[in-house]
């Protein structure tokens, strides 16, 4: 096994026993791997070991690694911030976005889209007192929930959020599985919750994450830029 599979399996194995102690079952969690960075010749190797969910953070890196593998029959997860004038090409290039945070946003992503084809999204939630980092604050995420619904080429999957730095990440994925139910009050099929990264993906198991987003646990460190 090489090194890439050996960690990807290790991974796999620690998701399953989280979700076993949580009395869930392993196969209802997606785990997607985030190869911000990464050359597009690791998700190719990743690819080959069974993966089909990759996510990244910047539009360009995912329109240039989305084209190189088209062939691939993987699904694209856009988790970074997105700015609406990158609605068009992460609307043509990602499956999901995880990333709308803001009414402007989510109208951006509705005016890209050709033909009769929906885009699954995700509202961000910003679990810090800090107004800059990215997401909608819980109090605001039913009303930004509720603006997606009204646009018809979006489909409203859930909720995501990071950890913050500074709080248990058990308490702050109790938080957002808060807010997750009150959207799901107003949208029963909206019952993604995509939580947990390397460090805190038990955590987000336990609190009821369906979607974890790991990059280095299974990629490795990232490559050098220069």
């Amino acid at each position: 096994m090489t090194e890439l599979g050996a960690r990807l399996s290790a991974v796999d194995e620690r998701i399953a026993d989280a979700a076993r102690r949580a009395g869930r079952r392993p196969e209802e969690i997606t785990r997607i791997v985030v190869t911000k960075f990464h050359p597009a010749s690791l998700v190719r190797e990743l690819h080959a070991l069974g993966v089909r969910d990759v996510g990244e953070n910047r539009q360009q890196e995912l329109s240039a690694k989305a084209a190189h593998l088209g062939e691939l029959d993987l699904r694209w997860h856009f988790i970074g911030q997105a700015q609406t004038n990158k609605a068009g090409a992460i609307r043509r290039d990602a499956d999901v976005v995880h990333s709308v945070d803001r009414p402007r946003l989510a109208d951006a992503l509705h005016r890209a889209a050709e033909g009769d084809g929906v885009l699954d999204v995700l509202v961000q939630v910003n679990l810090t007192d800090d107004p800059g980092r990215g997401g909608v604050v819980p109090e605001d995420a039913l009303g930004l929930a509720e603006h997606v619904l009204g646009l018809p080429s979006l489909r409203l999957r859930g909720v995501m959020a990071v950890a913050p730095l500074d709080e248990e990440p058990a308490s702050a994925f109790a938080r957002l599985r808060d807010t997750a139910d009150r959207i799901r009050s107003a949208a029963p099929g909206a019952d993604w919750m995509s939580a947990g990264m390397t460090g805190d993906f038990v955590e987000a198991i336990a609190a009821g994450a369906t979607h974890l987003r790991i990059g280095s646990a299974i990629t490795g460190p990232r490559p050098d830029r220069g």
